[in-house]
């Protein structure tokens, strides 16, 4: 299998490296707004660099896989959609809700696949965890504590397009709560603060941010976010039902020491980032595209599912800017309004 890729920075050069040792990749084109910088991925990982995003589209290669910066997906998303390619695109689709519909309107229009990057559904813990809830294990769930902690802050020139720090780390959570339970967030209430570096405040971003969750069957989640947890990289969620709690992401290499006399100290070897404690899911993600495009699979993550946890990201969004309880219908309604701007005619139903 021929594939085209686009982006050469630093979630890209993880996914090029994991491509390139998956059985049934043939061929792996290389291409980047900076041409130095895919020249210098292609030749480290034994690829071959397109002079730029064109000459990749050009080549017609049989799938495609996005890793470029945000602001670019929706349009190679739309793209790619035109020219018929099946497609992996890093998460967010767009970081706001026009952007997004229209990349959606796109692929369904076209009738192509798109895979959304939602890591979190291919790690061996998050998976074990799905199907002891699935089956039964735990009893009846009524509290989820998501946790997701950065070990440091991005640079200030990240932010603008990052979509902030609750659709940039906490939407990982949502998609998570859901595909774990199967169930539907009905109201939000979020808050954060920026009390660290003062470009936070400058993006109107926050550092850190908590969300307090009701799902429609009353279950209650509780999800925070840092960029700065000096300790480690840190991603957690507990799953407390009546029968048994479980914890995803508790193991020798989890960022904290017990308070408790006697109790384990900090690991000598924390996580350090996203790509040191997802290496393997990333791996399995992309297998799970690779078969998909070859039909083998359906498709493990669609743009749907990525917008649903999008939605739930902008009702935090406002919650935070608002300070109050954000019911989903009301974003609901926004989408509703958008779908009527972008296509005329009676309002669809975006999911």
């Amino acid at each position: 299998m021929r594939i085209g890729f686009l982006g050469a920075g630093r979630i890209g050069a993880v996914h090029a490296a994991t491509l390139a040792g998956l059985d049934g990749v043939d061929e792996l084109l290389i291409g980047d707004a900076d041409g130095a910088r895919a020249r210098a991925l292609a030749g480290a990982v034994g690829a071959r660099a397109a002079a730029g995003v064109d000459e990749v589209f050009a080549a017609r290669p049989d799938a495609l896989v996005i890793a470029t910066a945000t602001a670019s997906h929706a349009a190679l998303i739309a793209r790619a959609a035109r020219a018929g390619l099946p497609t992996y695109c890093e998460k967010p689709i767009a970081t706001d809700l026009p952007g997004t519909l229209a990349a959606l309107r796109a692929v369904r229009e076209a009738g192509t696949l798109l895979q959304l990057g939602f890591q979190r559904r291919f790690d061996a813990g998050y998976l074990a965890a799905r199907r002891a809830l699935r089956a039964g294990e735990l009893g009846r769930l009524h509290t989820i504590r998501a946790v997701t902690s950065d070990a440091a802050p991005p640079a200030a020139d990240f932010l603008p397009a990052s979509g902030g720090l609750i659709r940039d780390c906490l939407v990982h959570d949502f998609d998570a709560v859901h595909w774990l339970t199967g169930r539907a967030v009905t109201e939000v209430f979020a808050t954060g603060s920026a009390a660290g570096a003062a470009y936070f405040r400058a993006a109107g971003d926050v550092d850190t941010a908590a969300a307090v969750l009701t799902l429609d069957d009353d279950t209650l989640v509780t999800a925070t976010a840092t960029r700065y947890n000096g300790a480690g990289y840190d991603v957690r969620t507990e799953l407390a039902g009546e029968r048994a709690q479980w914890v995803i992401g508790l193991g020798d290499r989890t960022p904290f020491a017990s308070a408790e006399p006697g109790g384990p100290p900090g690991p000598a070897h924390p996580w350090r980032d996203f790509a040191d404690r997802f290496q393997a899911a990333y791996r399995a993600e992309l297998a799970a595209f690779l078969q998909a495009v070859r039909g083998e699979r359906g498709n493990p993550c669609s743009g749907d599912e990525a917008l649903s946890a999008l939605l739930v990201a902008e009702a935090c969004e406002l919650s935070r800017r608002e300070h109050r309880p954000v019911q989903l219908s009301e974003v609901h309604a926004l989408v509703d309004d958008l779908v009527d701007d972008l296509v005329p005619g009676p309002a669809r139903d975006p999911s």
